[in-house]
């Protein structure tokens, strides 16, 4: 057992983790509409243990420090049958496991990933916005919307319409779906019934079984509201209604639009001109919240201790699971448990990186996940420094062997164990 290090091998382990960075940054990118998150972070982290398996696999060929000549002359082919479902097919189910209990919702919090809208077109919008600025808004909001969340709208005047049921916002040409819809409202001289409105969205969501879902109530009037009994279903179910007040000059308006917002755990805007309709709009969204593991966490769970702990834990399993992925590779249980314990040290670190350097800023954070991937690249590489390992193919021998018997057991420490009937770890 020896504390050693290859040279090339943390070069080469450096140089894939970039690699695998670089490419993890690209799938994001490409698929992030298109397959849903868990699939995306799975990817993401078994493409960057294959390329640290990669990188330190030619090291090791080129340089077979860690493993031993016998290693290179015998094994070999092993290693490279086991590259690709040790790293890449661990990573990405352990990866995807991970994400998806990260986005279970926990301690009484839920994520939302359902928004409802529902817009006044009474016969006083005419005065109040009469460029249909809070129709704009409201698309221009839908148009950020990722794929993983459904839209609805709701219009009301006397009665309350459902213009759009509930749909995944996956595709451009789903929300140009919506945009016809919303752009197909004809102008009314209805009164405002909001508690219509509000009965009309609660059994929207009834009728889907929506649960994480957010209301956007917009208002320029005053209605009657028996607001206990109106409210019960959203309390009971925990469904934020934020409401936005247009133009009130009724107070008991403005009160009426608080209350409802105050009751449910929603928050009420008050806004003058329609066309800060789309900033406010703007502002309601940002409260949603996104967590994955690999960006910043967002909303009501942005100082969460709970998922705080979650992710640094979930990267010490990952670091964990990298190292014990090489050590498969190398069919080797030394450097398996040199690499998963120097793995462990390195998610956590990485993990802390992510949780506190994180800040939303697209550069900024694309510049924390490639240090997080070095760090994990080079403390796994660099461990058998800390943990001692045995090459392949090297017999242990009695330190208690008769001086008669030394030259027997050091031929049998030098040469390669002949008897080996079995390629599962060094024994």
């Amino acid at each position: 057992m020896q504390r050693k290090i290859n040279g090339l091998l943390v070069l080469f382990s450096l140089l894939g983790g970039a690699l695998g960075y670089v490419l993890g940054e690209i799938l994001l990118h490409q698929l992030e509409d298109k397959t849903p998150q868990i699939v995306n972070v799975g990817l993401y982290f078994g493409i960057l243990a294959l390329c640290i398996g990669l990188g330190c696999l030619l090291a090791e060929m080129i340089s077979p420090r860690l493993n031993g000549a016998s290693w290179r002359q015998m094994y070999m082919g092993t290693s490279w049958k086991l590259w690709i479902p040790a790293t890449l097919v661990l990573l990405l189910v352990a990866g995807a496991a991970l994400e998806f209990l990260y986005e279970v919702d926990m301690g009484g919090q839920r994520q939302v990933r359902n928004i409802v809208f529902v817009i006044d077109n009474s016969g006083s919008m005419r005065q109040t916005d009469p460029d249909n600025a809070r129709y704009a808004a409201a698309k221009s909001l839908i148009g950020q919307m990722d794929s993983a969340k459904q839209v609805s709208v709701i219009s009301f005047g006397n009665e309350a319409e459902v213009i759009q049921p509930f749909v995944k916002a996956h595709d451009q040409d789903t929300k140009l779906a919506i945009y016809e819809k919303i752009d197909a409202l004809e102008p009314t001289e209805d009164g405002t019934n909001i508690e219509g409105a509000l009965n009309q969205a609660m059994q929207l969501i009834r009728q889907e079984s929506t649960k994480g879902t957010l209301v956007i109530l917009l208002s320029d009037g005053v209605s009657d509201v028996d607001v206990d009994k109106t409210l019960s279903d959203y309390i009971d179910q925990r469904i934020a209604v934020h409401t936005v007040g247009l133009s009130l000059v009724d107070p008991s308006g403005t009160r009426l639009l608080e209350t409802i917002a105050g009751r449910t755990g929603g928050q009420y805007y008050d806004v003058e001109e329609a066309k800060d309709l789309s900033l406010v709009f703007q502002q309601i969204y940002n409260t949603v919240g996104e967590r994955t593991l690999l960006t910043e966490r967002t909303g009501t769970l942005e100082s969460s201790s709970l998922y705080m702990i979650l992710r640094i834990v979930a990267l010490t399993l990952i670091g964990t699971l990298i190292g014990l992925a090489l050590g498969i590779m190398f069919d080797n249980r030394y450097l398996a448990k040199s690499f998963a314990i120097g793995g462990a040290a390195a998610g956590l670190l990485a993990g802390c990186l992510l949780e506190f350097g994180l800040s939303g800023s697209p550069w900024l954070d694309g510049m924390i996940r490639l240090l997080a991937a070095l760090i994990l690249a080079l403390i796994i590489s660099l461990f058998t420094m800390v943990v001692p390992i045995k090459e392949h193919g090297v017999k242990s021998y009695s330190r208690s062997a008769r001086p008669g018997r030394q030259g027997s057991a050091a031929q049998a420490f030098d040469q390669p164990d002949k008897d080996r009937t079995s390629r599962g770890f060094n024994r």
